[in-house]
């Protein structure tokens, strides 16, 4: 959790994965003056608020995705009926993109 140690920091750089770069990307959208939807406080809370569990077994930007959505879901911006629905058209284009389909 935040302030505990966590070891030495890597500080070499390194790329991150498309889905990361739009996590950060969403971020910066949902924030921005013009929109002002999250705020970088409440997205810390969200953080704050996973639990050492879940937050220990989460990456950074899973980390985002779990406060950037329980943040939508609280404000009313998104309804969880919309994120099921959003969550089933992605895995069914991931499945048919592997072949899958």
């Amino acid at each position: 959790m935040g302030g505990r140690e966590g070891g030495p920091i890597d500080k070499e750089g390194h790329s991150h994965p498309d889905w990361e770069k739009r996590v950060d990307a969403l971020m910066m959208l949902l924030s921005n003056s013009k929109r002002r939807l999250i705020k970088v406080d409440e997205l810390r809370r969200g953080i704050e608020e996973l639990g050492a569990e879940s937050y220990s077994k989460m990456t950074y930007y899973e980390r985002w995705t779990a406060s950037i959505t329980h943040n939508l879901l609280e404000k009313g911006i998104i309804t969880s009926d919309e994120l099921g629905r959003k969550m089933a058209e992605v895995e069914r284009a991931a499945r048919a993109g592997r072949g899958e389909g």
